[in-house]
């Protein structure tokens, strides 16, 4: 007796099927038993082979749609179709990176008119990347980071074949860190294709393409770590915060020469320009680069204009905080304030800038040297940063700022009607 009930698992067999596979001497008939084991052999391997085929089908999709870039060994990628796609995209934006070779007024100053060799570099001569982005009526035009040209007497290009050529600078904008460069356009036959930097996704890998520690046509890569990463930046390099950058974060390598070069997605196209690494004790494989998409407006000022317009009040300022925290500093040993005009900081009031020196619209409003500014719009500022943000983000030329100050401990406000920024990077 079968442990199941069923017809399927049970040894015994219903009344109409009891002879159908016997002899008339009640012996198996030949072949019945044989045949039946074969056909269901059959059956099991045609709906195994069925199952297969339509498992296939299933996770291949069957559509022949082409997908976004899709993040390094995602979507069933092998290590080699990945490795694949990296070669295949630096071979497409290298011959679009360039070397920048600046060779400072202060370089060619010492120079002296001397005779220097063909891979020859006058002493304080800097070096940085740039990205060829497009051709123009036998020009063609290079992005860049503002602080790679910094104080240049003479701009070098250098192409991925070894060529030099002379760069005009078109524009820079020492704010956003970006600067464009002009060169003659023969023998250039490669210009990047921008990418959207809005697209990427954290994980999703990227190639960073430039002149590392003078390393010409060099590449890394590495993985997006923050798509949206705010660092504070000093303009100057003084300690003291004037801007708020966005940036790509990647464990990618970018060293000292990366600044200006590409960083691009596995389509080889341009995401994003190289611009700082932070070099620090216990900081490890963390760089940035501004978002393409952030940088074409600027470039695109710049390419227009030669500068980016922006609306400025006229101020020198330094923060209140900093003061505040410095004021000890202005005692001399006995203990005896040094005879120096300071502003008069009435109680309770510890955010806010300073005027150092006022020229321009805010001049010409009223503003003077110690003034105290807590408030532009009716909006509190804590910092030269607040101020700055406002003003580029919020207003235009040509429109009234109300600024809210303290002079002497007492409060008042004053109208200033901005004009355009001028070129000084520390006037707001």
């Amino acid at each position: 007796m079968s442990l199941f009930d069923d017809d399927f698992y049970s040894t015994r067999v219903k009344r109409r099927y009891r002879n159908a596979g016997t002899g008339y001497d009640g012996r198996p008939a030949r072949g019945y038993r044989q045949g039946s084991m074969f056909r269901v052999a059959f059956i099991s391997s045609m709906a195994s082979s069925l199952l297969v085929v339509l498992l296939f089908v299933l996770l291949n999709g069957g559509s022949d749609e082409k997908s976004e870039a899709k993040p390094a060994l995602a979507g069933g990628q092998s290590l080699v179709e990945t490795s694949e796609r990296i070669i295949s995209a630096s071979e497409k934006v290298r011959p679009a990176v360039v070397s920048i070779i600046n060779l400072t007024n202060q370089a060619l100053e010492m120079q002296g008119g001397a005779e220097l060799g063909a891979n020859e570099l006058p002493y304080n001569a800097s070096m940085g990347s740039g990205v060829i982005f497009q051709k123009k009526d036998g020009k063609a035009y290079i992005i860049t980071n503002a602080h790679v040209i910094e104080d240049a007497g003479e701009v070098q290009a250098v192409l991925v074949n070894g060529n030099k050529k002379i760069a005009k600078i078109i524009g820079k904008d020492v704010v956003t860190d970006l600067a464009v460069l002009q060169v003659d356009a023969d023998g250039i036959d490669t210009v990047v294709e921008i990418g959207n930097s809005s697209k990427l996704r954290v994980g999703e890998m990227v190639i960073a393409i430039g002149n590392p520690l003078g390393f010409g046509d060099s590449l890394t890569q590495g993985i997006v770590s923050s798509t949206k990463r705010i660092i504070p930046i000093s303009i100057n390099q003084d300690g003291n915060y004037d801007w708020e950058q966005e940036v790509i974060q990647t464990d990618a390598a970018i060293n000292q020469g990366n600044s200006g070069g590409a960083l691009v997605d596995l389509n080889g196209k341009l995401v994003g320009i190289n611009s700082m690494k932070v070099a620090d004790t216990g900081v490890e494989g963390i760089g940035f680069a501004i978002p393409i998409d952030n940088a074409m407006p600027i470039i695109n000022s710049l390419m227009d204009q030669g500068k980016v317009v922006r609306p400025y009040m006229g101020v020198y300022t330094v923060d209140l905080d900093l003061y505040l925290d410095s004021a000890q500093a202005t005692d001399d040993p006995d203990g005896e304030e040094l005879e120096v005009a300071t502003p008069v900081v009435p109680d309770g009031v510890t955010e806010g800038v300073i005027v150092l020196e006022s020229v321009g619209p805010a001049l010409n409003a009223g503003l003077k040297f110690n003034d105290i500014i807590v408030a532009l719009d009716n909006k509190p500022i804590e910092s030269t940063m607040d101020l700055r943000k406002y003003l580029y983000n919020t207003k235009k030329i040509g429109e009234s700022l109300k600024v809210t100050y303290y002079r002497d401990g007492k409060k008042n406000t004053i109208d200033v009607k901005l004009e355009e920024k001028a070129e000084q990077p520390d006037e707001r």
